[in-house]
């Protein structure tokens, strides 16, 4: 796993520590889907927050997919699609102070480029991760690779707390408990 996490941290230029963070991230959610119905509706009206913000270097590159986030985005509230490095830049700009805002990544490796940039969130919310052949299912909607699962570790070992929850209104599942059932996870490591 440190071979895995080595990997991302020469690819990424890790934030010096005495920075202030400036956006206050009411939701991390990892979800394949992004932003959604369910998403736009429920979390943004609960969270009362300021602007939705997708971080994602593929899908700032996709005009498309820009446009269909866009467009499930709740009226009047602000949708940012913008790549990985830019939003570690924003969020440590002045400009941005006190930002209430809704996080989405569309990975697990997403979230953890985030979160060796400086980004600083006391849990993460998974709502959906796609099945491939790579992957293993743990859940209706969680499929997860030997890499996630690698990274759900090290998360978990620095103290995030990793919740399975589609909307604010449904009872969180605590995925290390899933992961640990599923038989994914030594036990020396919980």
């Amino acid at each position: 796993m440190l071979l895995f996490i080595y990997h991302f941290l020469k690819a990424d230029t890790l934030i010096n520590e005495s920075l202030v963070e400036m956006l206050q991230v009411q939701l991390f959610r990892i979800d394949s889907r992004l932003l959604h119905g369910q998403v736009a509706t429920n979390w943004a009206r609960v969270l009362k927050i300021d602007r939705i913000i997708v971080a994602s270097d593929q899908v700032a590159q996709d005009e498309i997919r820009k446009t269909l986030i866009r467009q499930a985005s709740p009226p009047g509230l602000k949708t940012n699609i913008v790549p990985i490095q830019k939003l570690i830049r924003i969020n440590q700009d002045k400009r941005f102070d006190g930002m209430k805002v809704l996080l989405l990544v569309e990975t697990v490796q997403d979230a953890l480029r985030l979160l060796l940039g400086g980004i600083v969130v006391p849990q993460i919310n998974i709502g959906s991760l796609s099945f491939d052949n790579s992957k293993q299912m743990i859940s209706e909607t969680i499929a997860v690779s030997e890499q996630d699962v690698q990274i759900f570790q090290w998360m978990h070992q620095r103290g995030i707390k990793l919740e399975v929850r589609k909307v604010s209104s449904d009872s969180p599942k605590d995925l290390w408990k899933i992961l640990t059932d599923k038989k994914m996870i030594q036990s020396n490591l919980t």
